[in-house]
């Protein structure tokens, strides 16, 4: 099973690149986490839908073959991070994101409200949170990275349950749907 993870965050010690790749590595053998790359999208402009870019085709490839989606995003003045939000409109109109199940995960648990304008938007536009798999560790002011939440068992308890949960949910929907 192929799964892409995108974290919101461009930062370079990012707490939710730092989550998703912890997750990578937490995964069992026959799932692959793999990160996908939103920095290098334009800004979303329609003018632009039949125009060729690259990093947008890669994405929207990488969804295709994706049996779920990942997200980890920060929350910027109470609302989904700008880089994400330009992702998500860059996939709107294409037929790779609908009805894709998609897990959260959350790295600053007192982060609500742009948790709750990104699930807005994901539902909006047909996605289909896997609720059970959801996951809020506290990360923030940690100072952990990729190695330092693998080494923690609570946190990496938590990444690799929800991702259980996850896989479970997509099984079992791939069964029902034969």
């Amino acid at each position: 099973m192929k799964i892409l993870a995108l974290s919101g965050s461009l930062r370079e010690c990012s707490y939710n690149t730092a989550a998703l790749k912890a997750l990578g590595e937490l995964s069992p053998d026959d799932v692959i986490v793999e990160i996908g790359e939103i920095k290098a999208l334009p800004l979303f402009n329609p003018d632009l839908d039949e125009a060729q870019i690259p990093a947008l085709q890669r994405l929207k490839a990488q969804l295709a073959q994706a049996s779920g989606l990942i997200i980890a995003s920060p929350e910027y003045a109470h609302g989904i991070s700008g880089p994400m939000k330009n992702a998500l409109d860059w996939l709107v109109s294409g037929v790779e994101f609908p009805y894709k199940p998609i897990m959260l995960i959350n790295t600053s648990p007192r982060a609500s409200h742009g948790l709750a304008a990104l699930r807005e938007v994901l539902t909006t536009m047909s996605g289909v949170i896997i609720d059970s798999a959801f996951v809020s560790i506290p990360l923030l002011s940690s100072e952990l990275d990729k190695e330092g939440i693998l080494e923690n068992p609570e946190l990496s308890g938590m990444l690799k349950a929800g991702l259980e949960a996850f896989c479970c949910q997509i099984k079992r929907s791939g069964e029902s749907a034969l």
